[in-house]
């Protein structure tokens, strides 16, 4: 009989394996070259996605090579996962992939430096994410098998409701709520009333005292009553991740 290697597989990663083939335990044959890394995307899983690892019982890395016969184990990333930060890091950065532009404004949303760019490519997105050293959100699996990226992640969930709690629970990142510009990521200057009265309509400047100018496209936003569904938001990411602050006042534009 041909070698083979027993690969299994948590339960969170069976969502990556071919619908025909959705079991815990794969057997693979053993050409005695391919490394763990090679043997677990060859079933589907993206390595990003892939947690800790271990053969015969011992933790082992993706460059390792297993014997004919080895049984392996193949874990989920654990959550919280950790992300390097640069030195004056709070939180760790993002950039999204096309497909994810409403995940992107409801990051923002919540005070997370988001990129995202409706245009971009695949070249260019893990270039962004490895000079900008931003988390990859995406949910492209071939995008995340690039040897180049970083450090990427796939998202879950079909809905942006999902996707955000995925995101939140997978990262949990300290939140900001109502710092940053929905539209381009920038970060949201206070200004003087008198200084954005030719940019808003008679109503606000009557009703509303309190504003803000994002400081990289100058879109303008004022302290007030905003939807409950943008308060829903927050409110419901502020109570999952632990962290936040001012949710009761929001700003609109």
């Amino acid at each position: 009989m041909e070698p083979e290697i027993t690969i299994r597989v948590a339960d969170e990663l069976l969502m990556f394996l071919p619908a025909a083939r959705r079991e815990r335990v794969s057997r693979v044959p053993h050409d005695g070259t391919s490394t763990l890394g090679h043997l677990v995307e060859s079933l589907g899983v993206p390595l990003p996605e892939a947690g800790p690892m271990t053969v015969g019982g011992e933790a082992a890395g993706p460059s390792a090579r297993p014997d004919a016969g080895a049984d392996v184990h193949v874990a989920a990333v654990p959550r919280p996962q950790r992300v390097p930060l640069e030195p004056g890091q709070t939180a760790p950065r993002f950039v999204l992939d096309v497909h994810l532009g409403t995940l992107a404004r409801r990051m923002r949303l919540l005070g997370l430096d988001t990129a995202y760019h409706n245009d971009m490519d695949d070249p260019a997105l893990v270039v962004q994410a490895n000079e900008e050293r931003r988390v990859l959100l995406t949910q492209d699996r071939g995008l995340l098998r690039r040897r180049a990226l970083w450090f990427g992640a796939y998202v879950r969930g079909s809905r942006p409701d999902a996707q955000l709690r995925d995101v939140l629970d997978r990262f949990a990142p300290a939140l900001r709520p109502w710092t940053r510009c929905t539209a381009c990521n920038g970060d949201l200057i206070p200004v003087d009333k008198h200084e954005v009265e030719d940019d808003i309509e008679a109503g606000t400047r009557r009703s509303y005292d309190v504003y803000g100018r994002c400081g990289d496209c100058g879109q303008v936003y004022w302290r007030g009553a905003h939807g409950d569904h943008l308060e829903r938001i927050v409110e419901d990411a502020t109570r999952l991740v632990g962290s936040g602050s001012d949710t009761g006042r929001s700003w609109s534009s």
